[in-house]
């Protein structure tokens, strides 16, 4: 058993890179052309060095700010929080990644409501500029404890809910509003059997419920009929997410109602976060598995939403910190919620973060396996560029196979990469 020695953190860093999208990126009525991939820097008073990445989320994480200043300027507010986060911490000694999280995320907050002009600032707007920070402290504390395997990483507390080791893992890409059909089936086609599709369209709310109840009825009769074998009954899952788009229990019941006029229904595997979080509904009667995403900002808030009904979480450790992420997992795992790992438009590096989560959470009910969405290979113009940073960019387990990842025994031995250092982050912080 590891018995944790105090680091003290005698140098910091900080740098980012601008990565271009594909085409406008567009959801919670915005649109992305780029996504700043910030990078920080935790040095110890021993010399060992921790470089953690941070793909930033403004609009996903608050669209308020995304809204009240240009797109540049909104992800500076984001970096300068991190930076601040940075600064702060240098000199300080901690035992563990967990507490240092907690020991600087409600002043980051603080400050972070401070620059935004925002009194109603998102907490994951916080943890998301923590993101890079805290990936740096657990890997400092990994080179400073000769930690090299992801499973000594993770504190005993938050082991039950990280157990499980999947031989594979569903690789689920992104279907935003304007994906043609034909781009649906060309996945099916390619294997994929689990994907996100966005709902909650733009406009008013009856205008949303009629837009949304037509592209799941052209969705439902394109690839309905199509056969999985991951499934109990050989049918697709559907994994609809709203965005916080529906704004009354009764919208969401009249979509349901028609998934169930037309038989789509009982593929409904996940609606994901179909109210304001504001709202607080009561979601227990609702005939489906309802999953918490940004209103479960952290393991306080995710337990409230398991009480209001919600019967699925989407961990972010790629969002909301892989420390927050164990809390979160942990909670759900004792009262019985499953998890799975949603993405953020993430950098190659921090798929593997992600996937080192869902390849561990207990199986996804119905499938018997772990859930990961990944969508950058859709996004970004320069991801193959972006793949090259990674240490082990040509493992088979790297890549999705048919619509799943293939995790064999070279990828737990390994911690599919996590734990090496990559030249490319490395350069950014030469040292003197």
């Amino acid at each position: 058993m590891i018995s944790p020695r105090p680091i003290t953190l005698a140098a910091v860093g900080s740098n980012f890179e601008r990565e271009p999208l594909v085409r406008p990126f567009g959801f919670k009525g915005g649109y992305m052309s780029e996504i700043w991939q910030s990078v920080a820097l935790l040095q110890s008073a021993s010399g060992q060095r921790g470089i953690g990445l941070c793909s930033q989320g403004v609009l996903w994480s608050d669209a308020h700010v995304f809204a009240g200043h240009s797109e540049s300027g909104g992800n500076a507010l984001m970096y300068a929080m991190s930076e601040w986060a940075l600064q702060r911490l240098k000199g300080q000694t901690f035992a563990n990644p967990v507490e240092l999280l907690e020991s600087i995320r409600h002043d980051v907050y603080a400050y972070g409501k401070k620059i935004t002009g925002h009194a109603g600032l998102r907490e994951t707007f916080a943890l998301n500029a923590l993101v890079g920070v805290d990936f740096a402290a657990w890997l400092l504390y990994a080179a400073e404890n000769g930690i090299t395997n992801f499973d000594d990483l993770i504190p005993a507390a938050y082991r039950p809910a990280l157990a499980h080791r999947h031989a594979k893992v569903a690789s689920i890409p992104l279907m935003a509003y304007g994906i043609p059909i034909e781009e649906l089936q060309a996945a099916v086609a390619a294997g994929y059997f689990f994907m996100k599709i966005k709902i909650g369209q733009p406009g008013t709310q009856a205008e949303m419920l009629e837009k949304d109840k037509a592209r799941i009825s052209a969705i439902h009769a394109a690839i309905g009929g199509a056969r999985t074998p991951y499934t109990a009954n050989g049918k697709l899952p559907y994994y609809f997410d709203a965005n916080g788009r529906y704004e009354s229990k009764d919208t969401l019941l009249r979509l349901i109602d028609h998934t169930k006029a037309i038989g789509a229904f009982e593929q409904i595997a996940l609606i994901e976060e179909p109210f304001p979080e504001e709202l607080e509904i009561d979601i227990r009667d609702i005939p489906a598995r309802v999953a918490a995403d940004e209103s479960a900002h952290t393991d306080r808030d995710a337990l409230k939403r398991i009480q209001m009904g919600y019967t699925a979480i989407a961990l972010k450790p790629i969002a909301k910190t892989f420390s927050m992420s164990l809390k979160i997992a942990q909670v759900a795992h004792e009262h019985g919620v499953p998890c799975f790992c949603a993405d953020l438009t993430v950098s190659p590096l921090l798929v593997e973060w992600n996937k080192a989560v869902a390849a561990r959470l207990a199986p996804f009910p119905g499938l018997g396996l772990g859930l990961l969405e990944t969508n950058g290979h859709q996004n970004y113009r320069n991801w193959e560029t972006m793949r090259g940073y990674h240490p082990r960019a040509e493992a088979p387990w790297a890549r999705t196979q048919r619509g799943v990842f293939e995790l064999d025994a070279d990828y737990y031995a390994s911690s599919g990469a996590v734990l090496q250092p990559s030249a490319h982050y490395a350069a950014m912080f030469p040292r003197a």
